[in-house]
């Protein structure tokens, strides 16, 4: 089978991908990952994903590569990683009780041929969170490099209301469901 490669080295993404019982190799994507002007949070997810995929498959002839990337939008804007206590807590307080949209990107390609690409929209609606409680969840969690702070896959839960998406695994990083049918594109066997 052709080798594959994640184009990522997200230990999230690393565990979902592994889920599939795939072989696969990991890759750091040099890719540059700013924002074009008026670039809308989906459409900055989709190139990203597009982007590290193609940065790795140039590097790796004849390998199917995987780049995937998650965007958070909150009121329009994307935000990105807290990176440390104090901006996770500021993270969390200004989305209690409101809505974040987490769009994920995926691509599928091999030696510059055309992508396969998929896009994924998960909706999380925070619950009213006291100051106390989003503390509590910080120190006990340090979901630091998580955009929006928090872990889906762990104690974060304790923090919505409810989550509207296609494919839970979405959130943590990675959508298997449109990986999985993309490789199945690319002639990977999977069930």
């Amino acid at each position: 089978m052709t080798p594959l490669i994640l184009a990522s080295t997200s230990v999230y993404r690393r565990e979902l991908l592994a889920r599939l019982r795939l072989d696969f190799d990991v890759a750091r994507p040099e890719t540059d990952e700013t924002p074009q002007p008026g670039e809308a949070p989906a459409a900055l997810a989709w190139r990203l994903a597009e982007a590290k995929a193609a940065a790795v498959a140039a590097q790796r002839p004849g390998a199917w590569v995987i780049g995937s990337d998650q965007v958070a939008e909150f009121d329009g804007r994307p935000i990105g990683k807290p990176g440390g206590r104090d901006q996770a807590i500021a993270q969390l307080s200004a989305m209690s009780g409101r809505e974040v949209r987490f769009c994920t990107g995926v691509c599928v390609l091999r030696d510059g041929e055309a992508g396969l690409s998929e896009l994924d929209v998960t909706v999380v609606r925070f619950r009213e969170l006291a100051l106390a409680e989003i503390e509590r969840y910080v120190d006990a969690e340090r979901p630091f490099d998580c955009a929006g702070s928090f872990k889906s896959e762990g104690l974060g839960i304790a923090l919505f209301e409810a989550i509207e998406s296609r494919d839970p695994t979405a959130l943590v990083g990675l959508p298997l469901i449109a990986t999985a049918r993309l490789l199945r594109r690319a002639g990977y066997a999977l069930p």
